[in-house]
């Protein structure tokens, strides 16, 4: 099987003509289903690009949502309505509605949107201001505290949902792929070609999901994880442990593009096309 991941795509800052040549450029990959790690558009036109980007391809579209996509409304309005959206749709699965989607006899995909949760680097003393803090209904007029903690629920609810569903997909398939939109470790949280520093990290990474991801790992070292991010609009890769490899993908406003094909092979672990490890 082979799935085409795409993340921060931002569609409201591409044209038509952008839109449709990336879209060209998912088919011409041939592949069989596509991955999004979040940020495909803002609230009022997301549903708007989920329907363009399921007729364009006619194929199984597996997606979370990242924090760009409840810009200018509610994270609890724009989720019901992608839930909805979804469920009369032949190709659109949000994951965390979809749970576990079998991709092949031994690999499994599992996703939810996750978010950053200020338990990386310095939130307190950090004086980075995200739109997010203006720009969604929940985080916006609010104390730093109460925003902390507001984040910190957000992040919990992706932990937990990993936490019921992760055990169980790693004692029945050999190969978990895992889509969420911030980077769960440090380790894959970078901006201008090196390590995000303190006052980023609480902003961009989410360490409740990371711890879940790799307590499940440690305990499962005959099993694969790979994690498929973005947020942070900076390519990177690391090997959180020997069964445990995050990939966060690059991203620029305007100029969307697939990060790569992931192959997903009848036996051993899945891999990317044409990229070594």
């Amino acid at each position: 099987m082979r799935l085409a991941w795409l993340t921060d795509i931002h569609l409201n800052f591409v044209e038509v003509p952008g839109r449709e040549a990336l879209y060209g450029s998912i088919l011409e990959t041939g592949c069989d289903a596509v991955l999004l790690t979040g940020d495909i558009g803002d609230a009022p036109a997301l549903r708007r690009f989920l329907l363009e980007i399921e007729s364009a391809l006619e194929m199984p579209v597996f997606f979370v949502l990242g924090n760009h996509d409840f810009y200018h409304d509610s994270i609890r309005r724009v989720r019901r309505r992608v839930e909805a959206l979804c469920e009369n749709s032949p190709h659109l699965r949000w994951m965390p509605r979809a749970g576990a989607v079998i991709l092949g006899p031994g690999t499994v995909l599992l996703g939810h949107d996750g978010w950053a949760d200020g338990r990386y680097g310095d939130y307190h003393g950090s004086n980075l201001a995200l739109n997010d803090y203006i720009c969604i209904h929940e985080l916006r007029n609010i104390t730093k505290g109460d925003r902390l903690r507001q984040m910190q629920s957000l992040a919990g609810s992706a932990a937990s949902f990993f936490r019921r569903t992760l055990p169980g997909a790693l004692r029945r398939y050999r190969n978990v792929v895992v889509l969420t939109h911030p980077p769960p470790f440090r380790e894959a949280c970078r901006h201008d070609g090196g390590p995000s520093d303190e006052g980023s990290l609480p902003h961009f990474a989410s360490k409740a999901v990371g711890d879940v991801l790799r307590g499940a790992m440690e305990a499962r070292p005959d099993r694969s994880l790979t994690v498929l991010c973005g947020h942070t609009h900076s390519e990177a890769r690391a090997w959180i442990l020997p069964n445990l490899r995050v990939y966060a993908g690059g991203a620029t406003y305007g100029a969307p593009e697939i990060q790569g094909v992931l192959l997903v092979p009848d036996e051993g672990r899945v891999f990317f096309e044409n990229q070594g490890d």
